[in-house]
């Protein structure tokens, strides 16, 4: 393991940088925050009232790397696609290397020799993935527990999470991050499991459902790759889904107004679909009177053999306020979490997850509340 040297180097301050930036300037000895320019980096800083506990610095590749030391950490709020040559100039600095996104192909292909340097490369560590994978863990361990990993059973597993306005406007949506993402990540085909049948749609809002949360009507839909999520979660072999699931939550009546923007992912190539994200963003831009609202259920029913039965759910709903976004809280609190575990030492060297098993996803959880990151769970028999 190569030793934290005790400076964060955090890369990008767009709307998931949130109070975590804040608790790392309380741990963690010296924070540097990147930004597109060094005045950019100032501002941010100053807004969240962090001037002088952190250092602003203008991003760029070669100037982040100039300035890497081993047993640094550098935490990327850039997208997803830019990752992997962040975590290259880790592994050529020797420097941990800590995101929020789910690992791509590109860094795993980074991680032997990142192990072999004694780094730590921390993923899935925010809301989503992230908190929902340690609610996750936690019902499948409860689940396990009561109805016994040997037993005969069906079963039940859906996780949704979204991030809506907290008053609902006619577009039943604000961008709480990047619109180009959003917008793609609809062009992205769906895999999961319903009825207990694989099935893959092309086109995730074509299988939108209605979806009831607390007597609250919302709209679902499955997103990305569910499948391997099965074997991540440790679902014993012997129980079989009937429905598995991970998806994204919208307000209800979603799916109607957001109509021409269908028609539009339908026939659109990249370059309309990047004019378009520019578009919506305009039209429905994010103001500070604003206040954003996070919603994520994971919820698991188990029905095995001899009337033996376990239900249980996480609930966790949360509205932003003058300080910070839920979606920045929400992000950039479990985040830091990982990082503070980096710099304790007690992350092992190569790929981590926020969840990794039932025991460390019950601590994370324990540790999350008084991180502001508050849930309700609910069991039944």
């Amino acid at each position: 393991m190569t030793g934290a040297s005790g400076t964060v180097h955090w890369v990008g301050a767009g709307l998931s940088t949130g109070s975590g930036l804040a608790r790392l300037c309380e741990s963690a000895a010296r924070v540097r925050l990147w930004h597109r320019t060094e005045d950019r980096a100032a501002h941010a800083l100053a807004a969240r009232g962090l001037t002088g506990r952190a250092e602003p610095r203008a991003y760029t590749p070669d100037a982040l790397s100039a300035e890497l030391a081993p047993g640094d950490v550098v935490v990327s709020m850039l997208p997803a696609p830019e990752h992997a040559g962040l975590l290259a100039a880790c592994v050529a600095r020797r420097a941990h290397f800590a995101c929020s996104s789910y690992v791509s192909d590109a860094v795993l292909e980074q991680v032997p020799a990142a192990r072999a340097a004694g780094l730590v490369v921390l993923t899935e560590a925010g809301l989503d993935p992230g908190i929902d994978h340690l609610f996750a863990h936690s019902l499948v361990a409860r689940a396990r527990e009561a109805v016994g990993d040997g037993t005969a059973a069906t079963y039940r597993l859906t996780s949704y999470c979204g991030g809506v306005p907290a008053d609902p406007n006619d577009f039943r949506y604000r961008f709480s991050w990047a619109p180009l993402g959003v917008l793609n990540a609809l062009r992205s085909p769906a895999r999961y499991i319903d009825n207990g049948a694989e099935t893959t749609t092309d086109r995730p809002w074509e299988a939108t459902r209605r979806h009831t949360i607390e007597g609250e009507a919302f709209e679902a839909y499955p997103n990305r790759d569910s499948l391997p999520f099965v074997e991540q979660y440790e679902l014993p072999a012997a129980w079989k889904p009937s429905t598995f699931v991970r998806g994204t939550l919208r307000l209800d009546g979603w799916l109607r107004a957001w109509d021409g923007v269908f028609a539009e992912l339908r026939r659109g190539d990249d370059e309309r679909i990047a004019a378009l994200a520019q578009e919506l963003a305009d039209r429905y831009p994010t103001t500070e009177k604003d206040r954003d609202r996070v919603v994520l259920e994971v919820s698991l029913d188990v029905r095995g053999a001899g009337g033996v039965s376990w239900s249980g759910g996480y609930l966790l709903d949360m509205v932003g306020d003058e300080e910070e976004s839920a979606m920045a809280r929400c992000v950039s609190r479990p985040l830091a979490l990982g990082v503070r575990h980096i710099l304790d030492g007690s992350l092992p060297p190569g790929l981590s997850r926020a969840a990794q098993s039932a025991a460390r996803s019950e601590q994370w959880l324990r540790e999350l509340v008084p991180e502001g990151v508050e849930f309700t769970l609910r069991v039944s028999r």
